[in-house]
């Protein structure tokens, strides 16, 4: 029986190391010089390079505009260049299937009141991680103009120390209406998702997928190389599978474990952010993400590293770009929608 064949991989070749280099740079950038307004600027010059169109929310518009978890996590810092925004990038033509991506835009994370240690709190300009991912893949995607109508969601914040910072067991009511009770306060990336995962909803994409440096767990679980994949949808399982090993640019599949969901249930508020225990973390993230996707969208989440521990060739340490060749591939051979 004949192989199926995928699209060479240097195809769009240059493009390719352009949207590669644009993650790694952002990842790497100090988080004195990529705080949300620097990241912000970042997805403005894109918008530009290719005509898109862009919004931002940030500071107490974030409030008015009813995303109060964006806002709740963010809202320790009044610098302008660190003030809690929300990126909204679209481009693409109505009459295409719709693709949002969504990318965890932590510039830097203290791990709030549960602060970090040392070791914890050392790489963590790289928990902007999924955002940089986010925006090199929507730069291979509109480089190429693939027939996808593309929005970008990134909700980006500092989880910093303040007097006004968020607390252990604070409630929040997100966008969706759900309450969410805060367990831990260095759990803020599923909480800053819950209110873009809802946005994203709101115009019925054909496909969401989210990336971010979301757990330990799942580096735990798969190593630093390895990005952790969970999904609603068996068929781009497998085909992501498939394509991710021809691409070396690998994900594995973990389960959505419905068993489980009654560890995400808070004590005073319907969700917690931080189940008691710790067994499972991963699951138990994506499993939250998962209460704000409507049933019927696909969606796809990928907890990954966003960092090269060592150097190999062509992956030197520091920031790195992951699954986002796989995700492109699978988006030229027609394969996800």
């Amino acid at each position: 029986k004949k192989a199926k064949v995928f699209l060479p991989k240097n195809s769009n070749s240059e493009s390719i190391v352009e949207a590669i280099f644009l993650t790694r740079d952002l990842i790497n950038t100090p988080a004195e010089d990529m705080g949300p307004a620097h990241l912000a600027n970042a997805a403005r010059a894109l918008a530009k390079k290719y005509k898109a169109k862009i919004n931002i929310t940030a500071g107490e518009n974030l409030l008015k505009n009813n995303y109060p978890s964006i806002h709740a996590v963010g809202r320790a810092v009044k610098t302008a260049n660190q003030i809690p925004r929300l990126i909204d990038l679209k481009w693409g033509q109505k009459n295409h299937p719709k693709l949002t991506l969504i990318g965890k835009g932590v510039c830097f994370d203290t791990g709030g009141l549960d602060i970090k240690t040392t070791a914890g709190m050392k790489l963590m300009k790289k928990d902007m991680g999924g955002a940089a991912n986010v925006l090199g893949l929507a730069h291979m995607i509109m480089s190429a103009n693939l027939p996808v109508q593309l929005r970008i969601l990134i909700p980006t914040v500092e989880n910093n120390i303040a007097g006004d910072a968020l607390r252990p067991l604070d409630i929040i009511t997100s966008r969706s209406g759900k309450t969410i009770e805060i367990g831990n306060t260095d759990a803020e990336g599923r909480v800053i998702l819950a209110d873009a995962l809802t946005e994203a909803c709101s115009d019925f994409p054909d496909f969401i997928i989210d990336f971010a440096t979301l757990t330990g767990a799942a580096r735990i679980a798969l190593g630093t190389d390895l990005p952790a994949l969970f999904t609603n949808d068996d068929k781009f399982a497998e085909k992501i599978n498939k394509i991710s090993t021809l691409e070396q640019d690998p994900v594995w599949r973990m389960p959505l474990w419905a068993d489980y969901k009654n560890m995400i249930r808070g004590t005073a508020a319907d969700l917690t952010n931080a189940p008691e225990g710790g067994y499972g973390g991963a699951i138990t993230a994506a499993l939250f993400l998962q209460e704000f996707i409507e049933p019927k969208i696909k969606w796809a989440h990928i907890d990954l590293m966003a960092w090269n521990l060592t150097s190999k060739p062509g992956r030197p340490s520091g920031g790195e770009a992951m699954a986002i060749r796989s995700i492109f591939c699978a988006l030229k051979n027609n394969l996800i929608f």
